[in-house]
């Protein structure tokens, strides 16, 4: 019996019918099919054929047109091969597992560029290969909770003051033990949970780990909060400011390196501050690229609407000590806890893609050796000139990450343009359409 007979007995015998076979598209939306086990041996070896344009679709199910994607290519296809290391119980489907894939372009069989997935592994790849560095990242995530009603969606569990409680009183149907529970089964490695500081908002953490493991992880989770509200008749929602009066919903990164013998190089205790001298260049290296890196961060237009004074929100590309208002807050564990966080990201922003930017603006300040500025203390969102400023609308973030040129290097010609040319279908649609506001500001009195 072959491995793959093997593996496929072992899920009969436990009762599996389906492998979900899942990616994440440039949104970080999961794509994918539910394959009968019968026939997941096939799939396992010959892969399983998906329209590669469906990864830089628009969320209206527009079609992409730009220079060296599908339009050019007649829509081929694409083949998505099982990780079997991934596989998974999928807790609110019966009998049914999980598996994620790689994806594969049909025409020569290379990594698919502009898959999400395959270019974490490449920025992965290139630190480990050439400062023989593994990244480490955890992801914080937060999200609101929403009931349908007849006029649209309420909060749901709508009290103020309710940051970090737990219990019924800020989580009536005790929906984040069902998240955690799920979690546990999928093995997420999710670390704590709490309400959040905005009615019906709640916070997950997650243990930190390698960073395309990590980042499946991550992935994952969002679709499970999504599933698992869902069966109690909520919408959960990653949006970053789905409520104009309410407090916005981030993606804290936390990042930091380790060696071959599995130290963590970000430490160094000769230091006043404990921090070595290749963690200063890869803080460096994320800060210069800070306002570029924006166009992946906060990669939505309502995104920007989260970037205001006193909102525990950056606003410009800097750095302090357990600083909550900065870009990069250095928090205050070290030896192997020793890491970096970055802030500025929003709920809606793709794993993967927050990910991989990040580590490779920290490696181009590693092997540029670039300088750290002075740290920033006290609330910065209060104050003018410490670091450069950053882009607060989509627009000009995707202008700046255009303008930086070694940035845009590193990523590649094929991301840039695919993900760029989504972005602006984006905007355009947005230019050309009336909103609530402008009907509320205008209509009456023009």
């Amino acid at each position: 019996m072959s491995v793959n007979e093997e593996l496929i007995r072992q899920l009969q015998d436990s009762g599996v019918e389906f492998v979900r076979i899942t990616y994440s598209d440039m949104h970080g939306y999961p794509r994918g099919k539910d394959i009968p086990l019968e026939y997941f041996k096939d799939v396992i070896e010959d892969g399983q054929a998906f329209c590669i344009a469906n990864i830089v679709d628009g969320l209206a199910s527009n079609p992409l047109h730009a220079p060296g994607l599908a339009p050019d290519r007649g829509y081929p296809d694409m083949r998505a091969i099982p990780d079997l290391t991934t596989i998974a119980p999928v807790p609110w489907e019966k009998n049914t597992v999980q598996c994620m894939v790689d994806l594969l372009d049909s025409s020569n069989g290379a990594p698919v560029s502009i898959s999400p997935r395959q270019f974490l592994k490449r920025a992965t790849e290139l630190v480990k290969s050439s400062l023989h560095l593994t990244p480490v990242f955890a992801h914080e995530l937060e999200f609101y909770l929403l009931q349908k009603t007849e006029s649209g969606f309420a909060r749901y569990s709508d009290h103020r003051s309710m940051q970090y409680t737990v219990g019924r009183r800020s989580d009536e149907l005790g929906v984040m033990h069902h998240i955690l529970q799920a979690g546990k089964t999928m093995g997420l490695g999710l670390t704590a949970a709490n309400h959040e500081f905005s009615g019906g908002q709640f916070e997950v953490n997650m243990l930190h780990g390698e960073a395309v493991q990590s980042a499946d992880r991550a992935f994952r989770f969002k679709n499970m909060v999504k599933e698992v509200s869902a069966s109690h008749g909520l919408l959960a929602t990653f949006m970053g400011k789905p409520f104009s009066d309410h407090a916005g919903s981030g993606f804290h990164l936390h990042v930091s390196l380790i060696d071959q013998e599995n130290q963590n190089v970000f430490h160094d205790q000769s230091q006043t501050d404990g921090l070595s001298k290749l963690a200063r260049h890869f803080m460096a290296g994320i800060l210069h690229h800070g306002p570029a890196l924006m166009a992946f961060i906060a990669p939505t237009i309502n995104a920007y609407k989260r970037f205001v004074p006193e909102s525990l929100v950056p606003l410009a590309s800097n750095w302090g000590y357990d600083n909550r208002t900065t870009f990069i807050r250095i928090p205050g564990e070290r030896g192997s806890g020793t890491r970096l966080e970055l802030r500025a990201g929003d709920a809606s922003a793709n794993p993967y893609l927050i990910s991989a930017v990040s580590l490779l603006a920290g490696y181009n300040g590693i092997v540029q050796e670039m300088e750290l500025p002075s740290p920033i203390s006290g609330d910065i969102s209060l104050k003018a000139g410490h670091g450069a400023d950053l882009p607060l609308t989509l627009e000009q973030s995707i202008n700046t990450l255009l303008s930086d040129e070694s940035l845009c290097e590193l990523i590649g010609t094929p991301m840039i343009n695919a993900y760029t040319a989504m972005k602006r279908v984006e905007l355009e649609r947005f230019r050309t359409y009336v909103t609530d506001w402008e009907m509320n500001e205008y209509v009456y009195h023009l």
